[in-house]
């Protein structure tokens, strides 16, 4: 693991906390305007609804990222893409989800790290297709426009050394990690509209 200035605890605690403040913070406001309205069925209740959801489902994915990885444990296939596809439910990203048989939960960690990863390329949204061929995993991002941060994967190609990164950037890291602990690379392809990764 490369070294860094700050601790990577520390990074993954504020990403967390990043990405959860919203709908966590939208399921207060929710409760608080439903306890006062009193209304059975009403938009404070569709907010509360979407927000829980929402919520638990950023836990569980980023339980399984960031969280800590069993050797001797695998997760169902369906339970990954019912999570995957929970997270994306409202968001620009369209999922096409290839997915079969057991994932041990370090490859299934690094496959949503590496998802996270790519989906920092897809500021406008996209197609996310995630498959297994030839004993390798493939996640391919199609947009019309494409802007992954070419440092940051160099360096987790092994290629460059390891800039400065933010607590946004912080699954970069934990990728090279994974990667590391399971003697796998990456391999990336882009052209105009297509980012492969292969794992």
């Amino acid at each position: 693991m490369p070294q860094h200035s700050q601790p990577l605890a520390a990074l993954i605690a504020s990403r967390i906390c990043h990405d959860l403040v919203s709908p966590l913070g939208a399921i207060s406001n929710g409760l608080e305007l439903l306890h006062l309205s009193g209304v059975p069925q009403s938009p404070e209740l569709t907010l509360i609804t979407s927000s829980a959801t929402n919520a638990t489902a950023r836990i569980r994915f980023f339980r399984l990222a960031f969280g800590q990885a069993d050797k001797g444990q695998s997760i169902h296939a369906k339970d990954l893409c019912d999570i995957l596809t929970a997270v994306h439910v409202e968001g620009r990203i369209t999922l096409d989800l290839r997915l079969s048989d057991d994932i041990p939960h370090p490859m299934a960690q690094a496959l949503l790290l590496t998802i996270l990863c790519v989906e920092q390329a897809m500021p406008y949204g996209g197609l996310l297709h995630v498959s297994r061929l030839n004993d390798r995993w493939h996640i391919t991002a199609t947009s019309g426009r494409l802007t992954p941060d070419l440092t940051l994967w160099a360096a987790l190609s092994g290629s460059e050394k390891w800039p400065d990164i933010s607590a946004s950037q912080v699954h970069f890291l934990l990728l090279f990690q994974c990667l590391e602990n399971q003697s796998s690379h990456i391999d990336t392809t882009l052209s105009d509209t297509e980012f492969r990764v292969s794992l």
